[in-house]
């Protein structure tokens, strides 16, 4: 009788540890993160793995390392955007926000005052797996790992929630948990990323901060979220905007703050 107990305690113990094991895989098959592959292209100075453009992104980084400052320009028609690109030969995720089609992708090293060579130069053609890919994983902008605490607390504030239920969810921690780091707002330099971790640990920031964080938690629970920026008015300025369903949503977590003038309009810059 005792053997028989043991047996059933012990089965009973396995399928609970499945389960465990099965929920938490499902929890983390929200989440998509990128990775590097086998199509590696260079040109000059300029390497750049896009091995996974079909998923929104691709990866850039200068061959080795270098101490002078780097733009990386991304183009697709009318369209041009720049980012800043780290000298320390690692790659650096940048997303193909502007859809499928062709892009060309330009690096450019600082040589003297404002004066800049052109490092490379690389010609993309994208077929995304669906149009908002590039908004579902991190990148330079809303820029957050699988250690991160944000990525952690949404998992539980979101846990066997709707998607609904999951934005309706963040946009009230985003509310109730942070403040406006205005002490920041007043000595930001030029050029200066969000920081998704550091203000995430202060629970405090500004609006590009804010913003990231908040797109950060809703990617990871697989809803498709873009860092807004531009102007509310006159004010250079970050939002969100999500898709939920079939619908689009809008959320300034600065303004939700009440560390925003009421604003009567939002003018799109770039978003990521």
């Amino acid at each position: 009788m005792r053997r028989w107990s043991r047996l059933f305690l012990i089965v009973f113990l396995l399928i609970g540890v499945i389960l465990l094991l099965c929920s938490g895989a499902l929890a983390e098959d929200k989440a998509l993160w990128p990775q590097t592959g086998k199509n590696v292209k260079k040109s000059r100075k300029l390497i750049l793995d896009v091995s996974y453009t079909q998923d929104g992104y691709f990866m850039a980084a200068v061959q080795k390392q270098n101490k002078h400052k780097l733009k990386l320009r991304v183009t697709k028609g009318r369209e041009t955007l720049t980012y800043d690109l780290n000298g320390n030969a690692e790659y650096e995720v940048i997303p193909l926000q502007l859809s499928s089609g062709k892009y060309e992708v330009t690096l450019y090293e600082n040589v003297s005052g404002k004066k800049y060579s052109q490092e490379g130069k690389i010609n993309l053609t994208v077929k995304l797996s669906r149009e908002d890919a590039a908004f579902l994983r991190p990148n330079q902008y809303v820029n957050y790992t699988q250690l991160s605490e944000a990525v952690a607390e949404a998992n539980r504030q979101c846990e066997g929630k709707s998607e609904r239920e999951a934005y309706e969810t963040v946009c009230g921690f985003m509310k109730s948990r942070f403040v406006y780091d205005y002490i920041k707002a007043a000595t930001i330099k030029a050029g200066m990323l969000p920081d998704i971790d550091g203000s995430f640990a202060k629970k405090a920031g500004i609006c590009q901060d804010l913003s990231a964080i908040m797109v950060c938690m809703l990617r990871t629970q697989g809803i498709p979220s873009r860092l807004m920026i531009g102007y509310a008015d006159k004010q250079y300025h970050a939002w969100v905007t999500t898709t939920v369903g079939n619908k689009e949503e809008f959320f300034d977590p600065t303004a939700a703050l009440n560390s925003i003038s009421k604003v009567k309009s939002y003018t799109t810059e770039r978003y990521y």
